[in-house]
């Protein structure tokens, strides 16, 4: 019998629900994972306990869904969802259904569960209940749904990218009725919220196999949530510098930067402006100038429509913004690239030129490769010596410049730029004394001119 190590507290909700008569099991994601040996994120419990029955068995609870079984339970500072057996009614809007119809039977409450992988319970006393082989599917590593893969998807369309997302988080592959099934109801996609798509396509990307998205557009999905990114996949960059198509392209970055949510938007978004910008000239070759500043602009639109927070927006935009970005390899250049892109965002900057440059012809990489080094080289030395690279850090303020004589007003930000613009040049130039001298020298002769 497989054993599964469940936390002390999940234990001692289930014995509780078990000593009062009630059946009660660790159900879904937690068991899955406890299976694969991963950490479970949180410990869901399914009983035939009703909502109120389990109320009235525990001290502290919180009525987080009455109306779908769910209560939570609170012991110490942590809180456990414990949902009774239900059967769902039908589904109106592709995601929701209309009702819930509480059931005693646990086969009842898994056969409504998306997937055979999140269909398992489990307790120490009953052990591993699979009635849809679940443990089989994982060892084959499969995605399949649970019953009629159809029924499943009309019932919830959210769960076809789902399905893309989990073989991403663990690298399995679709079994071919789901993946069928997929190809003929994408379309419903459509009817579900940006809030709940962004949340799975950030977990998509942010795997450990962020290719998959291959498998999206395979299957029509990014069609529907993403139409962007088949653009891209139809656009060839006949081009020496690269091999792929800029869709192509896009996942192989993808595949060579960290699993960070930032970075991983960016390099999805940062040529999404080259099918845009694309020319062809006499000789065939393909050129996309200016294609950060359309890539920026769609990436403003995506993640608008996919409702991403404010502060992702300006990080993964910057990003976008500025990929194309190549400062000389000299100290000065690096100084002023770091004060363009953000001293905040650099070292991301530099991630995401070397992604893009290692999807790229490999027969082109080397130089590339070799000048960013020097330019990462050179930024670490910046830092290490703390080379004024904002405002921020400059010597003077404009309450100095006031103070020597300057008005207060606009003009004032412009002599602030021209001294910033000497000290990214030459940081040993950054002393108050000397970048008021230069101000008086350069803006002093037009003050009195207009006195």
């Amino acid at each position: 019998m497989i054993q599964i190590q469940i936390p002390e507290k999940v234990n001692i909700i289930i014995r509780t629900l078990a000593a009062a008569g009630y059946e009660a099991y660790a159900v879904g994601g937690c068991v899955r994972d406890a299976v694969l040996g991963r950490e479970p994120a949180d410990w869901d419990i399914t009983t035939s306990a009703s909502p109120m029955e389990v109320k009235a068995l525990f001290k502290k609870t919180i009525d987080t869904g009455l109306q779908h079984g769910t209560v939570t339970i609170l012991l110490g500072n942590e809180g456990f969802e414990v949902t009774t057996y239900r059967v769902d009614g039908e589904y109106e809007d592709f995601r929701h259904p209309r009702e819930v119809r509480f059931t005693k039977s646990l086969l009842e409450d898994l056969k409504r569960r998306d997937f055979t992988i999140n269909a398992m319970a489990y307790s120490q006393e009953e052990g591993l209940v699979d009635e849809f082989d679940g443990m089989g599917d994982l060892k084959r590593g499969i995605i399949r749904c649970v019953g009629d893969a159809q029924e499943r998807f009309k019932e919830d369309a959210l769960r076809m990218l789902r399905a893309i997302r989990f073989s991403a988080q663990l690298g399995f592959v679709l079994d071919e009725g789901t993946r069928a099934a997929i190809r003929k109801l994408c379309g419903n996609l459509k009817k579900v919220s940006a809030e709940r798509i962004q949340a799975e396509l950030v977990k998509l990307l942010t795997s450990p196999h962020p290719e998959r998205i291959r498998e999206a557009w395979e299957t029509g999905i990014t069609g529907v949530i993403l139409p962007e990114f088949d653009v891209c996949m139809a656009c060839m960059q006949r081009n020496p510098h690269h091999i792929y198509s800029v869709g192509e392209h896009t996942i192989h970055a993808l595949e060579q930067i960290e699993a960070d949510k930032i970075l991983r938007l960016a390099i999805l978004l940062h040529d999404f402006g080259k099918p845009e910008a694309k020319t062809t000239d006499s000789d065939g070759v393909d050129h996309f100038k200016r294609h950060p500043e359309v890539s920026e602009r769609l990436a403003q639109g995506i993640m608008k429509r996919l409702r991403f927070d404010n502060e992702t927006m300006r990080r993964v935009l910057r990003l976008v913004r500025y990929h194309d970005d190549h400062p000389a390899p000299k100290s000065a250049s690096v100084r002023r690239a770091v004060n363009r892109i953000g001293e905040e965002l650099f070292p991301s900057w530099m991630k995401i030129q070397r992604a893009d440059i290692l999807a790229q012809n490999p027969n082109m990489q080397e130089p590339k490769l070799l000048a960013l080094e020097k330019v990462e080289e050179l930024y670490g030395q910046i830092i290490r010596e703390k080379d004024c690279v904002t405002l921020k850090q400059l010597a003077v303020s404009g309450r100095d410049l006031m103070a020597v004589g300057f008005p207060a007003g606009p003009k004032l930000g412009e002599i602030l730029q021209y001294l910033l613009d000497l000290v990214l040049e030459e940081p040993e130039r950054n002393e108050k004394g000397e970048l008021i001298q230069a101000a008086v020298c350069r803006f002093g002769q037009e003050q009195e001119g207009k006195e």
